[in-house]
């Protein structure tokens, strides 16, 4: 976020659970809130009889796509005007909780999604969209993104979908005579030749340890099995513990030798920069990147690949693209407005919203039938259509505390310290998801 995970940072991210005690906490954190008399905040029909709607994100960086799209909007709904208002994406969380408690807040908030979206739910902030908004046909992954965990209600409209995968400059690979690896013994051997041309092979931010699981999806989706896996963890067929876990977070440890020299104390921002400053041939992130990385070097010409499965990977384990939706949007409870932000919601839902996700906003849209424009988008999209596996630990494992994801970016931090090794990191997982997640089976 990201969004996700950058979420939550950019997004990404950053994307700590909103429950209902940090909703009624956040109120007392009026220094991050506008205040009763911010014209952010919700508004009656102005002199010119139209309705103000106020939308609120966490993606500073789209404000001006944003802007653009809702101008679209307001050309076929010319009784409506919206007002963007953006916060910065680790400030987002307390923001969104104080303006859905008060009158200031937004018609329709940007929410995060999974287990993320259920304190918000809890605190009833947001209103069901059941029988008026119609996802069928959508991603039964992307779908859940929106669903109340205890009552099953849809409460927002998915965005996007976000991907993981390897992005590299084709330059630097050019130069050193290297091709988008195909198997593990290529991609090792494409290291081993850009550490030795003295290029960094792999930037990662292991500073910031919400990066750390989207660098073990990346590099070892395939070692623990993907989408099978999934389903074997829920039934309680396997944990975290199995074999092929361990494995994969181990994958993570073999291959610190090609980041950055001590890369528990480089920030998520200084790998961004190594990559975009062509000083680090390849980063692990997320498709919300591409239009970060395409900003800060125009000029680099920017390939995506799915890293090999690693040795040991299950039989007939394929390279696989990990994915999940993000930053979608709802009606607040509290809006004055709720017809009319139901309206602009169900908009979102369109091709025409979701062709404008894809070519402004650089996301690969949630609306079934958007086909990306932009080349390296539309690769993305190909590599979850074909070998596609939900973000584990962010899809199945955020609906408690502590989530799958704080457990092993925390984890594979300290494994990268010399701390931990990866059986003790996927133990230490496998017992604190224990104490909140009961296998369906």
């Amino acid at each position: 976020m990201t969004f996700a995970p950058r979420l939550a940072g950019s997004s990404r991210v950053r994307r700590t659970i909103l429950t209902v005690a940090a909703l009624s906490g956040a109120l007392a954190v009026t220094a991050c809130s506008p205040s009763s008399s911010d014209s952010s905040g919700g508004a009656d029909a102005g002199a010119d009889g139209k309705t103000t709607l106020t939308v609120w994100s966490w993606r500073v960086e789209d404000e001006a796509a944003y802007k653009k799209i809702f101008d679209a909007y307001e050309k076929s709904h010319p009784n409506v005007n919206i007002e963007f208002k953006a916060f910065k994406a680790t400030e987002y969380n307390k923001i969104l909780a104080t303006g859905l408690a008060g009158a200031n807040g937004p018609d329709v908030p940007q929410v995060r999604s999974y287990g993320q979206l259920q304190g918000t739910v809890a605190s009833k902030s947001l209103l069901p969209l059941d029988g008026k908004i119609d996802l069928s046909g959508w991603d039964e992954n992307v779908v859940a993104s929106t669903k109340g965990k205890e009552d099953g209600k849809t409460y927002s409209v998915p965005l996007a979908r976000q991907t993981v995968q390897m992005f590299y400059n084709q330059g630097l690979f050019d130069k050193n005579g290297i091709a988008a690896p195909t198997t593990w013994d290529g991609f090792v051997a494409a290291n081993d030749k850009l550490m030795a041309a003295g290029v960094t092979p792999i930037a990662v931010g292991a500073k910031d340890d919400w990066t750390l699981p989207i660098v073990h999806e990346v590099l070892a989706g395939s070692r623990f099995g993907g989408k099978a896996f999934q389903s074997e963890v829920q039934s309680g067929k396997k944990s975290f513990t199995d074999p092929d876990w361990v494995g994969s977070v181990k994958v993570v440890a073999d291959l610190a030798e090609y980041m950055p020299k001590n890369v528990t104390g480089v920030a998520q921002t200084d790998a961004q920069t190594l990559f975009s400053a062509e000083k680090a041939a390849m980063i692990p992130g997320g498709s919300f990147d591409l239009s970060v990385f395409q900003k800060a070097n125009p000029a680099m010409k920017i390939g995506i690949f799915q890293v090999p499965p690693a040795p040991g990977s299950p039989s007939g384990s394929t390279a696989t693209t990990a994915g999940w939706a993000d930053g979608n949007f709802a009606v607040s409870a509290r809006s004055k407005h709720p017809a009319e932000a139901t309206e602009l919601v169900t908009w979102m839902t369109s091709k025409e919203f979701g062709q404008m996700v894809n070519d402004d906003i650089k996301q690969l849209s949630a609306v079934p039938g958007v086909e990306p424009t932009d080349p390296l988008l539309k690769q993305m999209s190909d590599n979850y259509s074909k070998s596609g596996s939900p973000y584990l630990l962010l899809t199945d494992f955020r609906y408690g505390a502590p989530s799958g994801t704080e457990l092993l970016g925390k984890g594979i931090q300290e494994m990268l310290l010399g701390s931990k090794d990866a059986a003790t990191v996927s133990k230490e997982l496998d017992t604190g998801i224990k104490t909140w997640f009961k296998p369906s089976a």
